[in-house]
């Protein structure tokens, strides 16, 4: 058994990301660049307003007031690039090329019109409303480098690359395996005697897509050895991760890491000093990636968190290190002192600060549903008062 930062440094120097694969702009959201993002032209391509207004020359003005006729006008969109010749304007609107002779756009609300000619009574101010080619960026420029996760800010500037496809890191094809024959598919339980919903696949499946996971596939497992050699065959043919919950005590059907034996299963840790999740195990069979997270709906939540988001995260390029962004808290409810094993409890956030949630036992689930931070207890750690600080990680 190992303690918890020598399980997430095992943890991180697995978590490197996957090979790169080629996706339609649609379809890259939330992924993350396998490669620097460069601009294919320039943003403007030619110089364009950015107001709506006239395009005037600055000679022009230097008496007020002033009658212009309007020779040109230009709306965005517009191919050429019209010439303003002297003692004339021209009505742009926002998104237009600038003509070639104008100093300025004097927005529209400062001039007047009279048929066909535009009256400037009004001194603009010193901005000129002009947007030059290339001020946004220029040809080449890397809007992007790699490693950008593509949120929806980022994909504004993939867009603006004008590209049609990016280079991105592959996702993990997760695949979850939940076994104990006392589960049941949620909606048939109550007609299965014995048996409870099976829950805790649907909560790994949700992490696994948050931190930029594939779910492939979800199954549901007899604690029989034949089935269950089987489906760790089919899974590490389908899968770059395996997630087996449950089975993994020291029960006689506790077969999870017995499962992968026949595939030359390699063991980097089976334990961890921690609670909840003692049970928790990763290792590593057909160069596919396998994490053990405990039958207890709670553990495994937990340990999912802790364990098997930053193992994903990095897998799908992310920073796995930043996952476990820990920070200090305020505490608005005491804790008592901490056991011999690393203690991670379940908090909510109270107007800014953190209140301990009355039940921490490993299989609620009502109360997991509530619990929005870990709080992370060292082993022998003294009690904590109201008021003091703790580190927390979102949950």
């Amino acid at each position: 058994m190992i303690d918890f930062d020598e399980a997430v440094r095992l943890i991180l120097d697995a978590a490197h990301p996957l090979e790169a694969e080629t996706v339609a702009l649609e379809a890259a959201g939330e992924r993350v660049l396998a490669a620097d993002l460069k601009a294919r032209g320039d943003a403007p391509r030619t110089a364009v307003s950015a107001m709506d207004g006239y395009a005037v020359r600055d000679a022009d003005l230097a008496t007020l007031p002033a009658r212009l006729p309007i020779v040109e006008v230009a709306f965005a969109g517009r191919a050429d690039v019209p010439s303003l010749p002297p003692q004339s304007c021209a009505r742009v609107f926002t998104g237009g090329p600038v003509p070639h002779g104008a100093d300025r756009i004097v927005v529209q609300e400062i001039v007047g019109r009279d048929g066909n000619d535009a009256l400037f009574e009004t001194r603009p101010g010193d901005g000129r409303h002009i947007r030059a080619a290339g001020s946004d960026f220029a040809t080449g420029d890397v809007l992007l480098p790699a490693g950008t996760v593509l949120g929806f800010r980022a994909m504004v500037a993939a867009a603006a690359a004008d590209v049609a496809t990016l280079s991105v890191v592959r996702r993990p094809r997760v695949v979850i395996l939940g076994t104990g024959d006392e589960l049941a598919e949620p909606g048939q339980a109550l007609e299965t005697p014995g048996s409870i919903p099976e829950s805790v696949s649907f909560g790994v499946a949700a992490l696994a897509r948050q931190y930029g996971a594939e779910v492939i596939a979800r199954r549901r497992l007899a604690d029989t050895p034949e089935t269950l050699e089987a489906a760790a065959r089919q899974a590490l043919d389908d899968g770059d991760l395996i997630v087996v919950t449950g089975g993994a005590s020291v029960g006689e059907k506790d077969f999870a890491r017995a499962m992968f034996a026949p595939f030359g299963l390699e063991l980097i840790f089976s334990k961890v000093a921690i609670k909840p999740g003692k049970p928790v195990w990763f290792g590593r069979a057909r160069d596919k990636w396998i994490v053990g997270l405990p039958g207890n709906p709670t553990s495994a939540i937990v340990t999912a968190r802790l364990f098997l988001a930053p193992l994903i995260a990095g897998l799908a390029g992310r920073d796995a290190a930043a996952v476990l962004g820990w920070r200090d808290a305020t505490l608005t409810t005491p804790l008592k002192p901490c056991g011999d094993r690393e203690t991670f409890e379940r908090g909510q956030r109270v107007s800014g600060s953190v209140a301990i949630l009355n039940t921490q036992d490993s299989g609620s689930q009502k109360t997991l549903a509530t619990a929005d931070v870990l709080i992370r207890r060292r082993p022998g750690a003294p009690g904590l008062a109201a008021g003091d600080t703790a580190d927390i990680l979102d949950f």
